[in-house]
C-alpha cells in the first residue's frame, strides 16, 4: 500500500475582518492538517481546535513598520521551518506577507483571497501577492478588471 502524504495548509490573515473571512474556511481547516497564522492583538483570535501562531501587528503608517516587518519575517521563517506547509491560504494583509513569500521561495503554493470589502479597488497586499499567487481569488466581479487572471467565485461569506 502506498502511503499518501497529507497536505498541510497554513491559513494566514491579520486580525479583524481579514481573520473573520479566513474563519469562513473553517470546514477546509478541518479537512486538512492545518494551522493558523494571525496577528497578536488585544483580543486573542484563536481558531477553535486549530494550532495558532501570532505575528506582530503591523501598520504601515507607524514608525515601527519596517522593524515589525523584519520581526515578522523571522517569526514566519521559524514557523515555516517548524510546520513546513504545502500551501498557504491568505486573506491578507501586511503582517502575512512574510509567511506568504517565504513559502513561495521554498517552492510551495500560495492562494490569496482578496478582501470582501474591496469591490472596485485592490489592497496593497493584494497588488503585491497577485504577482506570486498560484491562485488569486476575488469576491466581486468588478475586481476582475483590477486582477485579470483572478478567479471569481463570489463571496466566502
Amino acid at each position: 500500500m502506498k502511503s499518501e502524504k497529507k497536505i498541510k495548509i497554513c491559513f494566514a490573515a491579520s486580525s479583524g475582518g481579514h481573520y473573520e473571512q479566513l474563519m469562513m474556511l473553517k470546514p477546509l481547516m478541518e479537512e486538512y492538517e492545518s494551522f493558523v497564522v494571525t496577528e497578536k492583538t488585544d483580543y486573542d483570535a484563536k481558531a477553535k481546535g486549530e494550532k495558532t501562531y501570532y505575528m506582530h501587528q503591523v501598520n504601515r503608517k507607524e514608525k515601527t513598520f519596517i522593524w515589525r516587518m523584519i520581526q515578522n519575517a523571522f517569526l514566519s521563517l521559524k514557523i515555516y521551518m517548524k510546520e513546513k506547509p504545502d500551501v498557504v491560504i491568505c486573506t491578507g494583509v501586511l503582517a502575512m506577507i512574510p509567511i506568504c513569500l517565504i513559502s513561495k521561495i521554498m517552492g510551495k503554493k500560495l492562494v490569496y483571497i482578496e478582501s470582501f470589502a474591496k469591490v472596485t479597488s485592490p489592497t496593497e497586499t493584494g497588488k503585491l501577492l497577485y504577482k506570486f499567487a498560484d491562485q488569486f481569488y476575488v469576491q466581486w466581479k468588478p475586481m476582475l478588471e483590477v486582477y485579470p487572471k483572478a478567479i471569481y467565485l463570489g463571496g466566502i461569506y
